[in-house]
């Protein structure tokens, strides 16, 4: 999986049925994990577990353990990387083996984090200092650190926008359906990828972008009731729609069902896709790409979703994993340590081009435009996640999955009966009624 997948699953868990009855399901944790002051006398043994195959596989996680190790030389890491991160750390949670550090699964309900990790600080110790610590606070503690934060916008080639006579960013989904009729009629590239084959472009991306279309930062919050998620007007029925439109004017791939998402990268890079929605995170991916295909890594941009509240853009600005401390870790000390100074020492973010945790670090490079253009970061609340997870889950919708958005474009190109209207009507009927019965 490696960097491809770094923010599937980042915004909503799924029920924490396949694991209920399990050895870590057990009385909620009350140990905080601290690390002692002085970095020389923590010691331990620790296995921190990973959802980046790449960076192990190719010794950069080793490397950043050893510059750990020149201030903290009594911590022993072992990394253990998951192809499949979120299926794999399913099955291991059903035992107290799940490592000592871990990035916090999408199938752990948010009211569930304390029978599974321990508290690292309450949220008013540490929401001072790090961001996005509301996604992982549970009754004022909070159970992890976001290893970075990333922006939603489009990743987006520039010359193909440029051959195409577009001088400026879309400001309304329909200015973004038009420019990418432009891109079709004009160049040879594809106007829009979905990635529908891989699926995960079509959840987290999509669903965090709720909060850029009204620049608020509460707007996820406001899905925590009967409130009709899709009737018109609402976030996602505007976020939603835009890709419907993209699919029903012809302006993705042909085929959806043989998209790749590796080959997606290169094609990107090379001219041949006018964009994606995806993180921020994806743009040094991009840029990377480009360099190997011999590209220029300056055609790579991003710009933010196609919708202004009063003449300003707005960007949702999120967590991506968590990194946790196992309830049952017997070195709670020594996991704290790594995580502490992998948020803060490591680099990790700055490398990956992305927003760092911590709140007085700068903005990264990749977004320069962003901080050029003026486009306003919003920091999305997370208060009510836990209520908004458990309407989703009981509506059997899956806001961070890809499943209804896979149904939404099948209905958009006619592999799929129905009408946008009555797709989303039935999607409101759903969530309503779960909403009304859902922790009662």
């Amino acid at each position: 999986m490696g960097k491809t997948k770094t923010l599937m699953g980042t915004f909503l868990a799924v029920t924490m049925a396949t694991v209920a009855g399990c050895s870590g399901a057990g009385a909620p944790s009350t140990e905080t994990a601290t690390a002692p002051a002085d970095p020389g006398d923590v010691s331990g043994d620790i296995k921190v577990l990973t959802h980046r195959t790449d960076l192990v596989q190719d010794g950069t996680m080793d490397e950043y353990a050893a510059e750990f190790n020149k201030t903290h030389p009594g911590v022993e890491i072992k990394f253990q990387a998951l192809t499949d991160y979120e299926g794999e750390i399913k099955i291991r949670m059903n035992t107290e083996d799940y490592g000592d550090v871990l990035m916090i699964p999408a199938v752990v309900a948010k009211n569930d984090y304390p029978k599974f990790f321990a508290p690292l600080g309450t949220a008013s110790e540490l929401g001072p200092k790090y961001r996005f610590t509301d996604k992982t606070e549970v009754n004022g503690k909070v159970y992890g650190i976001a290893q970075f934060g990333t922006a939603n916008g489009f990743v987006y080639n520039k010359s193909v926008w440029k051959k195409a006579g577009i001088k400026e960013w879309p400001t309304t989904p329909d200015a973004f359906t038009a420019a990418l009729k432009k891109i079709k009629d004009r160049t040879d590239a594809v106007p829009y990828y979905t990635n529908f084959k891989d699926g995960w472009p079509l959840s987290s991306p999509w669903t965090n972008s709720v909060g850029s279309v009204t620049c608020d930062a509460n707007a996820f919050d406001k899905l925590a009731g009967p409130v009709s998620p899709w009737r018109p007007g609402s976030e996602l029925h505007v976020i939603d729609k835009l890709l419907y439109d993209i699919v029903d004017g012809g302006l993705a791939e042909k085929d959806p069902t043989t998209t790749n998402w590796e080959s997606s990268k290169n094609l990107l890079a090379k001219g041949e896709i006018g964009g994606m929605l995806l993180g921020s995170w994806a743009v040094t991916q991009m840029r990377d790409a480009a360099k190997k295909a011999g590209a220029d890594p300056d055609d790579i941009g991003f710009m933010p979703f196609p919708a202004q509240r009063g003449g300003t853009f707005c960007a949702t600005l999120a967590s991506d994993y968590q990194q946790a401390v196992n309830v049952h870790s017997e070195d709670k000390g020594a996991a704290r340590a790594w995580i502490d100074w992998f948020t803060e020492k490591s680099g990790y973010a700055q490398r990956e081009g992305a927003v760092s945790a911590v709140k007085a670090a700068a903005m990264p490079s990749t977004l320069k435009s962003y901080v050029d253009n003026d486009v306003r970061l919003v920091e999305r609340s997370e208060a009510e996640t836990g209520k908004v997870n458990d309407i989703d889950n009981a509506a059997e919708i899956g806001l961070a999955k890809q499943d209804y958005r896979r149904q939404l474009i099948d209905t958009a190109r006619g592999a799929r009966e129905g009408s946008l209207k009555d797709f989303f009507a039935d999607l409101d009927k759903r969530w309503d009624e779960a909403a009304r019965t859902a922790g009662s």
